[in-house]
C-alpha cells in the first residue's frame, strides 16, 4: 500500500494522462471524454464533468478487490446476520472473525482506495469556486458528497463509534489534493464535524434531480440523517429524514412480488433507492462481486460460502408471510432437504444477485428510503416519542406484507422491552446484509452475540471475546478493541500516526 502522499501523486498523474480514466483502473458507462491537461481539468464544464465521473468510477475500480466489495464485507461480516461456512484465504476472514491484523489486505486496500477517492474529489473541490453557474455548483456538490461519504465509511471502520467519545482517534481528514507524508489521525469528533460540513455545503449547492447513481440534495440529506443518528443528534436525524421522505422523489415498493426482486433492477428503475453504486454488465466483477460470497448458482457461479445465520432466519421466520423471507434461498438437494457445506446448512442470500438477469451482478445500495423511516423511528424512540417510532416501524412491516398481530401496538411490543428494542429489531430485519447491524448494536452500547453455528465458533478469534460457559456463544461487546480494524501497518510506518490498540 502506498502512503497518502504517494496516492495523490498517482492520482495527479492519472489526471494528466487522461482525466476521464477512473483512477487508472477502468471506466464504467457512460464514458467521459478524455484529453484534458491538468490545468484544464476543471476550467471547462466538460473537464469538470469528466473529473466528477472519474471520481464516481473509483467506487467500482480496483478489479476483484474493489471499494464496494470491501465496504460491504468489512461492515457486515462482524455482525450476527451471517454465518461463514468454513475457513478461507480471502481477507474477509479477518473481518468475520474479528481476528484483525496490522497487515490485513482488505483493510490496506480499502484505505488505499478510499484516499484515492478523497484526493480525487479534493482536487475538484480545491479548484472550483461556487456561484459561477448552477451546473458547476451541482458538480462541486457531488464531489463534496463523495468526499464526505468516504470519510464517513473510513471513520466507521477505523474509528470507534461516536457515542463512545468524540476524542477517540479517527482517521486523517484530507481536504487538499497536496501530498502530506506526515498525515496524522484526527479525532472521531473532528471527522464527523468535517463530514457534516461537507454534506451541508453539498446539499446547499445541488439543485438538479439527478438519478440515484449520482448525488443530489436529497442524497446528501439522507446521509446527514444517518450521520446525525450516529451522533445521537436525534432531532436533526428526524429533520433530515423528513426532508428526504417529504421530497416525493422516492417511494417504498408496495407490491410483494416486486419488492423481493428489487436487487435485480438497475438503480434507475428502483423507486426506493436514494443512492447506489451503479454496476453495468461491463462492470460485473464476477467472482469478485459482493453477491459471489453469498450465492452459488446451479451452474457454479459464485463462491457461496457466507449464509444467513440461524439466528437471523429464526427471527425472520416468526412471520412466514414476511416478504423479506424471499431474500433467503435454501439450497435444496434432490431429496428436498437443505444441503450443507462443512456441516453448515446452506441458506443463500439473494440481495446482491440477478441484476438484469446476470447472476452475480448488482448495484450495491448505499442509501434507501426504508432507512429514512427507520432512522426517524430510532430517533423518535430515543426522544420518548414511542408512538411515532412504532408508526414508522409498522409502515415498513406493512410494506413487507405484515398485518394484524404482526404489527406493533403501544400495549404490545411482541416481547420487546422498549420501543428502541423494536426499532433495532426492525432495522436488523430490513437492512440485513447491508452493513448496518454490528454498528447499530455497538453505537447503542449493545453487544453482538453470535450464539449460532458458524466457523466463528471453531477458530481462534480475537483474544478477549467472552465465550461464556458455552463455547458456541461468542459475544462481542461494544468496547472491545477489535470493534475497529487496525490502521494499515505500512501507513503507520510511513507517517508515524498512532495505531489502534
Amino acid at each position: 500500500m502506498t502512503s497518502q502522499g504517494t496516492i495523490i501523486l498517482r492520482v495527479l498523474f492519472c489526471f494528466a494522462l487522461a482525466l476521464a480514466i477512473a483512477g487508472c483502473d477502468g471506466v464504467s458507462d457512460p464514458q467521459p471524454q478524455s484529453g484534458f491537461a491538468p490545468e484544464e481539468a476543471v476550467s471547462s464544464i466538460e473537464g469538470l464533468e469528466a473529473a466528477t465521473t472519474g471520481n464516481y468510477n473509483r467506487l467500482i475500480s480496483g478489479g476483484y478487490y474493489h471499494y464496494s466489495r470491501h465496504l460491504f464485507y468489512m461492515t457486515e461480516f462482524a455482525g450476527d446476520n451471517i454465518s461463514l461456512s468454513g475457513s478461507t484465504t480471502d481477507p474477509l476472514f479477518g473481518s468475520y472473525t474479528l481476528g484483525h491484523t496490522v497487515d490485513q489486505f482488505n483493510a490496506e486496500n480499502f484505505w488505499n482506495l478510499s484516499y484515492e477517492i478523497i484526493h480525487g474529489t479534493s482536487r475538484v473541490i480545491d479548484e472550483v469556486e461556487s456561484g459561477e453557474s448552477a451546473r458547476r455548483d451541482q458538480l462541486l456538490g457531488e464531489n463534496l458528497f463523495l468526499r464526505a461519504m468516504v470519510h464517513f465509511h473510513l471513520v466507521k471502520i477505523f474509528g470507534r463509534p461516536y457515542t463512545q467519545g468524540r476524542d477517540n482517534l479517527g482517521v486523517p481528514i484530507v481536504k487538499s489534493p497536496n501530498p502530506d507524508e506526515n498525515a496524522s489521525r484526527n479525532t472521531v469528533g473532528e471527522v464527523y464535524d468535517f463530514i457534516v460540513q461537507d454534506l451541508e455545503r453539498a446539499a446547499g449547492l445541488m439543485t438538479e434531480e439527478k438519478g440515484n447513481p449520482y448525488a443530489s440534495k436529497e442524497v446528501a440529506q439522507a446521509l446527514l440523517s444517518r450521520v446525525h443518528l450516529y451522533r445521537e443528534e436525534n432531532q436533526k436525524a428526524i429533520d433530515y429524514a423528513n426532508k428526504v421522505i417529504n421530497s416525493g422523489r422516492y417511494s417504498l415498493i408496495q407490491d410483494s412480488t416486486q419488492y423481493v426482486t428489487w436487487p435485480t433492477r438497475p438503480p434507475e428503475e428502483n423507486p426506493q433507492t436514494i443512492f447506489a453504486v451503479k454496476h453495468t454488465e461491463e462492470d460485473n466483477k464476477g467472482f469478485g462481486s459482493i453477491g459471489s460470497m453469498y450465492y452459488t448458482s446451479p451452474d457454479g457461479l459464485g463462491w457461496g460460502e457466507m449464509y444467513a445465520s440461524k439466528d437471523y432466519r429464526e427471527l425472520l421466520n416468526q412471520h412466514p408471510e414476511d416478504n423479506r423471507r424471499g431474500f433467503i434461498e435454501p439450497s435444496l438437494g434432490d431429496d428436498g432437504n437443505v444441503q450443507e457445506r462443512n456441516g453448515y446448512p446452506i441458506h443463500y442470500v439473494k440481495k446482491f444477485t440477478g441484476q438484469s438477469g446476470n447472476t452475480l451482478l448488482s448495484s450495491p445500495v448505499i442509501l434507501r428510503l426504508a432507512e429514512m423511516y427507520l432512522n426517524r423511528a430510532e430517533a423518535n424512540a430515543k426522544l420518548g416519542n414511542d408512538r411515532q417510532a412504532l408508526n414508522d416501524v409498522n409502515k415498513i412491516r406493512k410494506r413487507a406484507g405484515l398485518s394484524g398481530d404482526a404489527l406493533y401496538e403501544m400495549s404490545d411490543l411482541s416481547g420487546a422491552q422498549t420501543a428502541l428494542d423494536v426499532v433495532l429489531r426492525e432495522r436488523r430485519l430490513e437492512l440485513a446484509f447491508e452493513g448496518f447491524r454490528a454498528y447499530d448494536l455497538w453505537r447503542n452500547g449493545r453487544p453482538v452475540v453470535r450464539d449460532y453455528p458458524g466457523i466463528h465458533t471453531e477458530v481462534n478469534i480475537a483474544p478477549g471475546l467472552d465465550e461464556s460457559t458455552d463455547p458456541a456463544t461468542q459475544t462481542i461487546p461494544p468496547d472491545h478493541p477489535r470493534v475497529v480494524h487496525f490502521i494499515p501497518e505500512r501507513e503507520i510506518d510511513l507517517t508515524g500516526m498512532t495505531q489502534n490498540p
